[in-house]
């Protein structure tokens, strides 16, 4: 057996730090710049930790293709479902300080919580509600709860209406509305709301000045983002949705210079700048698992071999490290957190566009790279795998754009129409063309435009909620019933809504906000 001394040991381990770093610092901005072009992603900020330092704190190309104003490190995004970690941290903390218990009932806090099955909401605890496990399935009720006029509290209290996709704590399913839940625990606990506990709590003290959870502040500032989809094809700048109503489950708006110092607290046993922010125990209790997600078999990442939910937290192995991490998804944003307490390493991505992988595939390219792990293009992989998927939604979105007309009965459809879940819709015919309005996304106005077979091509003024079919059903020539869907990416079910016709007290076409 052949044995190296310990000088050409060392030798060895500073020859795969100086390719680590060569990738890091001399083609980092290269590799960057060169796969946000390939997806078609306008703008990116990043932010890496390392040994306890802020590595890096970058923006890259643009906040508005309109304006062609320069991201930076302090641009604001919306970071969406990042905001639940620290919804988890802050019920983590106050379970510390005994004014919650994680395993008491929601009821306890919120005595008008329900969910829709009576034993459920008897069992349902604050812990349940954080860990995805409630019995709903993921993004179920979001086409009701997502960019609507509801408030939080009505979002609370039309949980009971839905009809859980599994039975309670059979699996994970992914709901926003659990967090909503817990928000209002927060402020039923503390005396502080949401908002207010973020702010005191942990954005002041970890000088995360530039952080908010407000649209109305998001929208006013002159260094935040415009957001962007791809349309049928082709990258278009959309209006900011107002998500304040998505609260503790997504509504936290921040630029990498600010998350880099959570990302330094996390990474350092709850610490900033030598003051303890979160107690370590705080922390260990959100990176409890306490759910499988799903079973991991990827070709991509073969050193993957699970993947569990705690509170506001992912957690997996990579390569043998565990890592934590969480992503983020609003109306043209998509977001990454990952972080490597076991190398003192954390990374996140943010980026203006709700239609790439880079921001999850550059993360772990980074993750790779301080691994050192022989090289890969993972955005590459990412966009490879998904080509033949991306050429079939553009080629049937196509199709069902040139199929469809209005050479149908429009009259005999118009009316309203309700779903207990969601409330009511209308559908009514301008100018020829047969229109829906919906209660609680009354600016969402969709054109219906008939396929064949009583389907209809739906097109929604919010792009983000796609290009659809409905479904009317008749019975004897009138309608009787229509089931609507929007984007997966908002919602994965179909929802029905009977007619009801005109109400003598309804007006009728509804008035449509401008």
């Amino acid at each position: 057996m052949r044995y190296i001394s310990l000088t050409t040991f060392f030798l060895l381990i500073a020859l795969c730090s100086v390719g680590q770093n060569r990738f890091l610092q001399d083609s980092l901005d290269i590799y960057i710049e060169r796969e946000m072009k390939r997806w078609q992603v306008p703008g990116l900020a990043i932010a890496i930790v390392k040994d306890g330092k802020i590595v890096l704190a970058k923006g890259y190309g643009v906040k508005s293709i309109k304006t062609k104003e320069k991201v930076d490190e302090y641009t604001l995004f919306q970071i969406a479902s990042n905001s639940k970690a620290f919804t988890g941290t802050a019920i983590a903390q106050l379970h510390e300080e005994k004014k919650i218990h994680l395993d008491s009932t929601a009821t306890n806090y919120l005595p008008y919580f329900k969910l829709f099955e009576p034993s459920s909401t008897q069992l349902c605890t604050v812990r349940d509600l954080l860990t995805h496990r409630i019995g709903h399935g993921t993004f179920q009720g979001d086409f009701l709860n997502w960019g609507s006029n509801l408030t939080r509290k009505e979002i609370v209290e039309k949980m009971s209406l839905t009809k859980p996709k599994y039975p309670f704590r059979y699996t994970y399913g992914y709901c926003n509305a659990g967090y909503i839940a817990a928000g209002e625990i927060i402020l039923a606990s503390s005396g502080l709301t949401w908002d207010q506990y973020l702010q005191t709590k942990f954005f002041q003290p970890l000088e995360m000045k530039h952080t908010n959870t407000s649209f109305e502040s998001m929208k006013l500032d002159a260094n935040a983002c415009a957001p962007h989809t791809i349309y049928v094809g082709t990258l278009t700048q959309i209006p900011l949705a107002n998500i304040d109503n998505m609260g503790a489950s997504a509504a936290v708006n921040s630029c990498a210079a600010d998350m880099a110092n959570w990302l330094l607290l996390q990474l350092n046993n709850g610490k900033f700048n030598g003051k303890s922010i979160v107690s370590p125990g705080v922390l260990r209790e959100t990176r409890k698992s306490q759910m499988i997600v799903r079973d991991v078999n990827s070709k991509l990442f073969s050193g993957k071999h699970f993947n569990n939910y705690g509170l506001g937290w992912a957690s997996s192995d990579y390569y043998g490290k565990r890592v934590y991490e969480h992503s983020g998804g609003a109306n043209g944003f998509v977001t990454k957190t990952e972080f490597m307490p076991e190398e003192n390493l954390g990374v996140l991505v943010y980026t203006n566009s709700d239609a790439n992988s880079l921001y999850d595939a550059l993360p772990k390219q980074i993750l790779e790279a301080y691994l050192n792990l022989p090289y890969r293009n993972i955005s590459q992989m990412y966009y490879d795998a998904g080509a033949e998927s991306r050429e079939s939604e553009l080629r049937a979105t196509d199709s069902l754009m040139a199929l469809s007309d209005n050479n149908f009965d429009l009259k005999s459809l118009v009316g309203y129409y309700q779903n207990a879940f969601y409330g009511k819709i209308a559908l009514f015919e301008k100018k020829g063309i047969l229109m829906m309005w919906m209660e609680h996304h009354p600016k969402n106005i969709a054109t219906l435009s008939y396929l064949n077979e009583n389907k209809f091509v739906t097109v929604y003024s919010d792009l983000t909620c796609g290009i659809e079919l409905s479904t009317i059903k008749l019975e004897n020539n009138q309608p009787k019933s229509i089931t609507i869907k929007v984007n997966d990416f908002i919602d994965y079910e179909a929802y029905e809504f009977e007619y009801i016709g005109i109400p003598k007290d309804a007006k009728f076409p509804p008035e449509i906000p401008h």
